[in-house]
């Protein structure tokens, strides 16, 4: 009796498992990290303060709908999809409106978000042991 239980529950753990890979796959024109409305703007390496070897990679994304720019940062060749320290910040060109997120993450740090219409932002990325990627006074809008 226990036995046609459990084959019953796995039957089902399975079937419920493959509906929501099958449904938690992104159509073509899904929204990105930062949503539905936001473009891809630029796109940066981060590297190692020792070697120069690439550590990560800092994004920014910019919504003319709602004037907020969105930045992510994420791992790079050893780094990418496995748990290690990322953080990003980003703000208005004269430091106000700041939004940061850092962490122990496997996919990337953000996303972050700043109101910054008709005017530049600061943006920031580190992937681990404090390499970072700093952009002062750039997109401006």
């Amino acid at each position: 009796m226990h036995t046609r239980k459990l084959a019953t529950l796995l039957t089902g753990a399975a079937v419920a498992a493959s509906a929501t890979m099958v449904m938690g796959a992104a159509p073509a024109g899904a929204a990105g990290p930062c949503g539905s409305s936001y473009n891809r703007v630029g796109v940066y390496a981060i590297n190692h303060k020792v070697d120069g070897s690439r550590t990560g990679t800092l994004e920014v994304y910019y919504s003319s709908s709602t004037g907020k720019n969105c930045a992510l940062t994420y791992g790079y060749g050893k780094y990418a999809n496995t748990k290690s320290w990322k953080g990003v910040a980003i703000s208005r060109g004269d430091g106000s409106g700041n939004d940061s997120d850092a962490g122990e993450f496997t996919h990337y740090a953000g996303p972050v978000y700043v109101s910054a219409p008709n005017q530049c932002i600061d943006v920031q990325g580190t992937v681990p042991d404090w390499n970072t990627r700093k952009l002062n006074n750039v997109h401006c809008g």
